[in-house]
């Protein structure tokens, strides 16, 4: 069986479109067989996208973008700062970057990465966001909340989406080891929403 954080999905290509509403705003995406939730968004990442606070002028970095809506929310939440989104699986990442010009969305852009690899090491941001892949093993997740603290400026804050069956508690002690300030902020549906604080 295929996961969603393959490098290169090797199911055959099936691309279809949907508009969805997020934050006020109406999107088209393009999505695929071999990416994460190909048919709607999941209900983790609207929820993380309802609930996240980007002000203009952020820079914000997407672990994880799949197609792209978290990190082309962030981009029209923050028309003055630049988005950079990740992900493993490079049809996702094609995807991304076609539903931004689909989109309209100039300041941001989509790069293939394991977790942060591909993120310059000099490269600091205000907001980390990830729906991280829960499949992959705690050891990933994990990872992914260590790299965005290192790439994360003082004050800066990483939101993550899990749910609790899904080893959101682990998550939570493990966040609580990495970041000085750790809260849940939201929580449906056995989905919760964690913001760390780097002080």
């Amino acid at each position: 069986m295929e996961h969603y954080y393959t490098n290169q999905p090797g199911a055959d290509s099936r691309e279809q479109t949907f508009t969805f509403t997020l934050r006020g705003r109406d999107f088209r995406f393009v999505t695929d067989r071999g990416v994460f939730s190909k048919n709607r968004i999941d209900f983790g990442s609207v929820l993380l996208i309802e609930t996240m606070e980007i002000a203009d002028g952020m820079d914000v970095l997407d672990v994880g973008c799949g197609y792209g809506p978290m990190g082309m929310s962030a981009a029209s939440l923050t028309p003055g700062g630049q988005v950079l989104m990740v992900d493993i699986n490079e049809r996702a990442v094609a995807l991304a970057n076609r539903n931004l010009k689909l989109n309209g969305v100039t300041n941001a852009q989509a790069v293939v990465s394991d977790r942060l690899a591909s993120v310059p090491e000099n490269r600091m941001f205000d907001v980390v966001l990830t729906n991280p892949p829960i499949r992959a093993g705690k050891q990933v997740v994990h990872g992914i909340f260590e790299e965005a603290h290192a790439h994360l400026k003082p004050g800066g804050s990483l939101w993550v989406v899990i749910q609790k069956k899904q080893g959101a508690p682990s998550a939570f002690t493990r966040l609580q080891e990495l970041y000085e300030d750790v809260e849940e902020v939201e929580r449906r549906k056995g989905y919760s929403i964690f913001r760390a604080r780097k002080s």
